[in-house]
């Protein structure tokens, strides 16, 4: 088909909107019929041919009293649908009475297979009926849908002589001609249309970005293609369209079968209709409805090529009670086994879910295969850095880095996207790097790489020309670096966070009114048993203040002991929460004695070497949570931990050590840190210059004021 026959073909279809629903519709809601009746046409005239066939072979079936009827039906219309009313679209066009025609309107969709039955019932199409009844619209519409002046059907329109007057549209240019009207509506309601569409020409270079690198690798074989947040299907279909002109090519034979799933009923509804319109029954069957995080359509199924836009900055609470909650989530798509860990969590906060569609499709890459897997997926900047060591979103970035499968990211302009101005990200992973590229990730700097829209779309203000795209492509394969392109090694993006602690020194103040104070706090804890030992002790070190909570602690005891009074760790903590107080003056509080040969000592982490009563032991100190603080040391940091605390903390600190069981391994990204370019300031010489020259243009005027003359 020609492009002056496809233009006339959409113009038309576009202009039955304008014609039949404006003084009924607001523009918005001119999808809500025209989309449907454009799938009931093509589905109708595709029928056409076999309505005989199919009518006759109902009546035998009801006669023999089959009561499933779907198979047998389609099998003689010879397509994945059928239609099995007495009536066609043309039939009803003649209908004079609008009670009439919504009754045989009605029945003429009842008569579609269930699949077809499920498509318009997620276009919510037959709440639309009563809506052109009472406006007196539906029978116009229909018309203007059979009108001879466009050609909907498969087959061509002759003349009585046997001329063809209107070529026949075949699967794709059908296909084709839906995704465009799909895509006119999409860019109309630009304010809500970020959710599931994404502009083509992003699309355009993902599909570049999946397949061009291992072009070379491609095979007489049949690859699945997968998209877990689906919107309209245009990604898939684009993605199928790439592989097959690269296969072409490259002279293989190559079977596709795309996969794809959509929780929103009515791009779920047209991406099964796209599917159908193509001729592609099996591939309709492929696209499945709900949440891919809380149910996924394709458990046990593997990928060759996964792409994606999910959505970002959207909460996941609802994804998350449905998986268990917080404590109860086990999905095997986000707790892995990794880094001796068998319950590694890749779980992000609920406010934002986007990480967790990449976490699904690495579940579901292919290890057995030559090509394994590639992913392709946007985000937006937050999937970069969110997430502190050992969180949700930090270790997914690390399980991805640490199993080498972080291929690029690439930076791409803002305003890229319909209803968001926002910087995006596109990832790609896989789990077969090329041999040159092992260990290393890419970072592209693709945000001057653009072309101005001549008409903003919503925030969408600029686009990626076929030339830009092969620009990035090339910067990918390529792999060198420049500018806009850098390598790093993978460990470059991993630090280690360590908790920095310092001991607790705590004095306690035996004065009398203290002490008053303290035991009215016994009374309310039913602890009065404790302050004949405290008054014991204050009484010894005659009621002052004692620097020394070890000491303290021991003379507690010894009295304690004369008393035989108990003296647990609640009452220490009670006396600790209560009556000693925060002295940097005052001796440090031990926690642990170790006999000196059983631990050795090593004050970075905490084994301090000392003596007491005479011994040589090592001691572990309290930890004072007040002081606590945190480092990011770098993995590549040379000399690591130890050095990074010598040269950072104890040169400052000397009382500090590491908490070891808290050190944890993080993983984050950052392009500012590696593009940013800061303004150029002028020199003082520049600055100078202008101001003598201000100064000659004012006349002195400017020395006159600085002077006081």
């Amino acid at each position: 088909m020609n492009d002056q026959t496809y233009n006339q073909i959409v113009s038309f279809i576009w202009g039955i909107a304008d014609d039949c629903l404006r003084d009924v519709y607001v523009r918005g809601k001119y999808r809500d019929v025209i989309l449907p009746m454009t799938v009931i046409r093509r589905l109708d005239a595709v029928l056409e041919s076999t309505k005989e066939a199919v009518l006759q072979m109902k009546k035998s079936l009801d006669e023999a009293g089959v009561v499933n009827q779907t198979a047998a039906l389609c099998n003689v219309a010879g397509q994945a649908f059928c239609n099995s009313s007495p009536f066609t679209l043309k039939d009803l066009k003649s209908r004079a009475k609008q009670q009439q025609l919504k009754s045989d309107f009605i029945a003429y969709l009842d008569g579609f297979s269930p699949n077809v039955q499920e498509i318009l019932e997620k276009f919510k199409f037959r709440h639309q009926i009563d809506t052109m009844i009472e406006a007196d619209i539906l029978g116009a519409v229909i018309e203007k849908f059979v009108s001879p002046t466009i050609n909907l059907s498969p087959n061509p329109i002759q003349d009585a002589e046997g001329n063809i007057q209107m070529q026949g549209l075949d699967n794709h240019t059908m296909g084709v001609i839906f995704e465009e009207l799909i895509r006119r509506f999409n860019e109309e309601n630009n304010e809500e249309a970020g959710e599931h569409f994404t502009p083509r020409d992003v699309v355009e270079l993902m599909a570049d970005i999946t397949f061009l690198p291992v072009a070379d690798k491609i095979k007489d074989a049949p690859y699945l293609v997968y998209d877990g947040a689906c919107g309209t299907g245009g990604m898939l279909t684009i993605a199928e369209d790439r592989l097959h002109q690269l296969a072409r090519e490259h002279n293989k034979s190559i079977k596709t079968y795309l996969y794809g799933q959509e929780i929103n009923p009515e791009t779920y509804a047209i991406t099964k209709a796209d599917m159908l319109i193509k001729g592609e029954g099996v591939q309709e069957d492929h696209v499945a409805y709900g949440s891919t995080l809380s149910n996924d359509g394709f458990p046990t199924y593997d990928f060759d090529f996964m792409l994606s836009n999910p959505p970002y900055g959207k909460s996941w609470k609802t994804d998350l009670e449905r998986l268990g909650g917080k404590t109860g989530i086990s999905d095997t798509r986000f707790i892995v086994s990794h880094a001796g860990d068998p319950e590694f969590k890749m779980i992000p906060r609920q406010s934002d879910g986007q990480m967790l569609f990449l976490a699904n499709k690495i579940s579901k890459m292919k290890h057995d295969t030559e090509l394994g897997s590639r992913i392709v997926e946007v985000h937006n900047g937050s999937s970069l850095f969110t997430g502190d060591a050992g969180q949700g979103e930090s270790n997914l970035r690390r399980y991805i880095i640490e199993n080498d499968w972080l291929e690029a990211i690439i930076a791409l302009p803002e305003n890229m996207f319909y209803n968001t101005g926002i910087a995006t990200y596109i990832w790609i992973v896989t789990n077969r790097k090329a041999p040159h590229r092992r260990g290393k990730v890419q970072l592209i700097d693709a945000t001057k790489l653009k072309s101005p829209l001549r008409k903003n779309l919503g925030n969408k203000n600029c686009e990626f020309t076929p030339e830009i795209r092969k620009q990035i492509v090339e910067m990918l394969i390529n792999f060198d670096e420049n500018e806009q392109s850098k390598v790093f090694d993978n460990e470059e993006f991993g630090y280690h966070k360590i908790t920095v602690e310092r001991p607790l020194r705590l004095s306690i103040d035996l004065a009398k009114e203290k002490l008053d104070d303290f035991e009215r706090i016994c009374e309310q804890q039913k602890e009065t048993a404790l302050m004949s030992v405290i008054y014991a002790v204050a009484k010894k070190f005659q009621y002052t203040t004692i620097t020394d909570f070890n000491l303290f602690v021991k003379e507690l005891r010894n009295v304690a002991k004369e008393l035989n009074a108990k003296l647990p760790a609640k009452r220490i903590n009670l006396i600790k929460n209560h009556l000693a107080y925060i002295d940097e003056e005052a001796e440090k509080v031990i926690r642990k004695i170790h006999k000196a040969g059983k631990v050795e000592a090593n004050p970075l982490y905490g084994l301090f070497e000392t003596t007491l009563d005479g011994k040589p032991c090592i001691v572990e100190y309290e930890a004072d949570s007040d002081l606590r603080d945190t480092e990011q040391i770098p993995l590549l940091h040379e000399g690591g931990i130890e050095q990074f605390f010598t040269d950072e903390v104890i040169s400052f600190v000397p009382d500090a050590w590491i908490d070891d069981s808290k050190t944890l391994i993080g993983y984050e990204l950052s392009f500012t840190k590696y593009f940013y370019k800061p303004v150029q300031l002028r020199s003082l010489d520049e600055i100078a210059a202008d101001i003598k020259t201000l100064e000659a243009e004012t006349g002195g005027l400017l020395q006159e004021i600085i002077g006081g003359k």
